[in-house]
């Protein structure tokens, strides 16, 4: 078996097989993404004769001097009914045709460039449907809901605000106007709602609020309100200690979720609370932070959750849904989620229940020495399946690629802190955090064939250099992420700092908790050029699995 990377907008084949077996009407094809395909025309005998059907350029890009004004294209494509249905990193919703590439129609929301947001991007919409209506539903960075109409290309004007649901409404965003609020992950229709996360600017401590919301999937209006911090009286509400409660920042779910039509549950990966490297201010578990909830998608109670990290210090989001998946247990086949990290692990639950599959230890791990910090004294470590990525390293394993990179990797560690296991606390001495802030695992998330029971990961091992610095005194903000908040452990050509590989693709047995295989995955052609065997690359969107065996 081997896998296909999604690479959106280049179409390989003709689509001549008959609909509905070609659709893919969900970001992950399913509701519950798997990203698989029950298409065989391309297989493991034919795959190398693919040639390039056609190139679209939607020609929306922007290579602005910073992050917040650069571009990234994410999106993955729908297939509805014969459509292919694109959205650009402005949030524009083209449609073209699969076959020839032609563009049919577009819709155009009037995204505001000048707009400060956070990279431009959007990892793709959402297809919704009933009786007499198609609708694609469109979020953007500046905190807008559209329901497109498929037929008229128009925004449906019985939803919302003619045709528009102003998502900042409630948020608090009003109350913190220098930060930010918006969506750049599809929806999640589910019934008759259509369930929204959300981005929020989590560099300080109070902030935008990132609460899961529903809304009307035909008028509109607000369904229900899932607070992702609990209020008082709430469940979790004593896992925030000291009003920390309050405006908290942060926890949010920006990233995809995943849909069981049958039981109309959504199964939501959230984040972690601001600050995303202090918690002095937050002490407690901070539930909902790093957890997946699932939630009923007609009320809007939550049915279980499973907290990934307790207190979480180091900014390790859960950045992917989780994949909903059937294991077999004696025989017999259990629903299941299968939830993806940013540190490696997956932990996989009972879709029911949330109780583990594979038994889940609570260990000690290192105490934070920040004044004001209270790290917790123990973080979930499931037994199986084993970590798909690296979560620590010593000065042994300082990268020889190159004389050049050792050098400068040397200079860069030098009094730094990273001799020890995973969950080492960030401390005003330069830490080395491994896995980085992107992980691991990231929003390209896994594909699972449910014929061999096997889930699909690719991840990267890159660390990331973080220091503690006391403000000064008198901030008005007291807490602040600023400077190498993104930073990446790697040398000045963008080589990782440690010896590779540095990137693979795992094949995974969910029955059995066990690797099938492992592979380095990708190279970089300077160093292959230099007879360097391939030493495998940073990489964030995920794969496909098809049943012709790719």
């Amino acid at each position: 078996m081997s896998v296909v990377p999604l690479f959106p907008l280049l179409l390989f084949l003709a689509l001549s097989i008959p609909a509905p077996a070609q659709d893919w009407p969900s970001y992950g094809n399913d509701p519950g993404g798997m990203r698989y395909s029950p298409l065989d025309q391309i297989n493991k005998e034919n795959v190398g004769a693919l040639e390039v059907a056609w190139v679209h350029d939607t020609g929306d890009m922007s290579d602005g001097t910073s992050l917040p004004t650069r571009s990234a294209f994410e999106t993955t494509p729908l297939l509805v009914d014969g459509v292919l249905y694109v959205v650009t990193v402005f949030h524009r919703l083209v449609a073209l045709d699969p076959v020839t590439g032609k563009q049919l129609w577009e819709f155009d929301p009037q995204f505001d460039r000048n707009q400060r947001v956070n990279q431009y991007h959007s990892r793709g919409v959402a297809y919704w449907s009933d009786e007499t209506r198609k609708r694609i539903f469109l979020a953007d960075q500046l905190g807008r809901l559209f329901s497109i109409d498929t037929e008229t290309h128009e925004a449906d004007p019985g939803f919302g605000d003619g045709g528009m649901v102003d998502l900042k409404t409630g948020m608090l965003v009003d109350r913190y106007p220098h930060l930010r609020y918006g969506v750049t992950s599809p929806v999640a229709p589910c019934g008759d709602k259509v369930v929204v996360g959300g981005w929020v600017s989590d560099g300080e401590p109070q902030g935008p609020s990132g609460d899961v919301r529903a809304f009307d999937a035909r008028t509109g209006a607000l369904a229900w309100r899932f607070h992702v911090v609990p209020r008082p009286g709430e469940y979790g509400h004593g896992t925030w200690r000291d009003g920390s409660w309050k405006d908290r920042g942060g926890t949010n779910a920006w990233s995809t979720m995943s849909v069981d039509p049958d039981l109309e549950w959504v199964f939501v990966p959230l984040t972690s609370p601001s600050t995303d490297y202090f918690g002095g201010d937050r002490k407690g578990m901070n539930l909902f932070g790093n957890a997946v909830v699932a939630i009923d998608c007609n009320t809007g109670k939550r049915q279980w959750h499973f907290q990934t990290i307790h207190h979480d210090l180091w900014d390790w989001d859960l950045p992917v849904y989780p994949n909903l998946v059937d294991v077999v247990r004696d025989g017999k086949k259990i629903p299941a989620v299968a939830q993806i990290t940013k540190t490696g692990f997956i932990f996989v639950l009972d879709r029911i229940t949330g109780q583990p599959l594979f038994p889940v230890e609570e260990r000690p791990v290192e105490s934070s020495n920040v004044p004001g910090e209270e790290s917790w004294p123990t973080q979930p470590f499931p037994t199986k399946p084993p970590p798909f990525a690296r979560q620590s390293m010593t000065r042994e394993e300082i990268t020889d690629v190159t004389p050049e990179s050792r050098a400068e990797c040397m200079e860069m560690i030098d009094n730094a802190y990273f001799d020890g296991p995973m969950f080492r606390a960030i401390r005003e001495q330069l830490t080395i955090q491994f896995p980085g802030t992107n992980g691991g695992a990231n929003w390209g998330g896994g594909s699972f064939d449910p014929a061999e029971g096997v889930l699909f990961v690719n991840s990267m091992d890159v660390g990331a250099p973080k220091r503690m610095v006391k403000r000064p005194e008198g901030s008005k903000v007291p807490y602040r992420s600023r400077g190498t908040r993104f930073g990446r452990f790697w040398d000045s050509n963008m080589y990782p700092c440690q010896k590779p590989p540095w990137g693979h693709l795992t094949a995974i047995d969910l029955n059995t908790g066990e690797f099938r295989w492992r592979v380095v995955l990708g190279e970089i052609d300077d160093l292959t050029k230099r007879g360097i065997p391939k030493t495998g690359t940073s990489n964030l969107g995920g794969p496909i699995v098809t049943k012709g065996g790719l």
